[in-house]
């Protein structure tokens, strides 16, 4: 077998291990670096939505006081507001979906569904839980989620949600008797829940992948490319001239130029060993013939 195989031989074995150890470690790692990056525009999303909320109860609410009784108006409310605000960023970002999932809610379309139950029932069984993050199935697929427990703070909240007597004439008018009463301070009663599907940070990370195993790969083959003409131009062209020589001089050959070789390396090393053996073999038959 040829040198010059053989070391491809060995380079290609060590390129497949290098490629695919690689390839693991870097695919695992770019996934979790990618769930990581989705976790924190969804923190990001769960952050707008707390300051939202804020800026409500804050500014909006206090300026409409006095129509608010005469006429309920959800706007005041700050999980109305940040639902609003939040579905209205979705149109331009539809991958996150916000949703203030409430075991038992005023309005109707923040009741939770089943899986958000769940995740409300696990914040009121551990209180000192500040944050949940999960995965689940979807209608379109895996879903990563990030949850945060809502809990009644400010007694202002009573004002409405504590009973039905006491609530005002305009919120039942509003929303009926039925739902989002009997609520007591410090209590879990829901969840702030942004999701996001799996698919996402899967594509981000399955891009980085490629992107990265064709440029591992292109590198690969160069340093093979170079690494071969290196190997052919500076030993294997050298020794095959010397072992023509060599094997010219072994067949009685007398007239065999001498390899010329200026190089200081180990080829022109073992070229001017030749060279001296060769003087002496050349002694030695003259000596024997005299």
């Amino acid at each position: 077998m040829r040198l010059l195989l053989k070391f491809n031989l060995i380079f290609l074995v060590v390129f497949v291990a290098g490629v695919l150890g690689a390839g693991k470690v870097s695919h695992d790692l770019l996934q979790s670096n990618a769930k990581q990056e989705v976790l924190n525009h969804a923190r990001l999303t769960m952050e707008k939505a707390i300051a939202v909320r804020a800026y409500t109860n804050d500014q909006i609410r206090p300026l409409l006081e006095t129509q608010m009784k005469y006429t309920f108006l959800p706007q005041t409310v700050p999980a109305y507001s940040a639902t609003e605000v939040l579905a209205t960023l979705s149109k331009t970002f539809p991958d996150y979906t916000y949703k203030e999932a409430t075991l038992n809610p005023t309005n109707p379309r923040d009741r939770a569904v089943d899986w958000e139950a769940d995740i409300v029932n696990r914040f009121r069984t551990q209180a000192d839980q500040k944050e949940f993050i999960g995965e689940r199935e979807s209608g379109t697929g895996r879903a990563l989620y990030i949850a945060r427990p809502l809990r009644i703070t400010n007694a202002a909240c009573l004002a409405c949600h504590s009973t039905v007597e006491a609530a005002p004439r305009t919120v039942i008018d509003k929303y009926g008797p039925a739902n989002g009463f009997g609520w007591q301070m410090n209590e879990v009663i829901g969840a702030q829940v942004v999701s996001v599907p799996m698919t996402v940070p899967l594509a981000r990370a399955e891009q980085t992948f490629r992107v990265f195993m064709t440029s591992l790969v292109a590198i690969f083959v160069a340093i093979g490319i170079v690494l071969n003409l290196m190997l052919y131009l500076l030993v294997i062209r050298p020794v095959s001239a010397l072992a023509k020589v060599a094997n010219r001089v072994s067949l009685g050959e007398a007239d065999v130029p001498e390899f010329a070789t200026g190089g200081r390396d180990e080829i022109g090393t073992l070229a001017k060993s030749f060279a001296r053996m060769r003087n002496s073999l050349d002694q030695a038959i003259k000596m024997i013939d005299t």
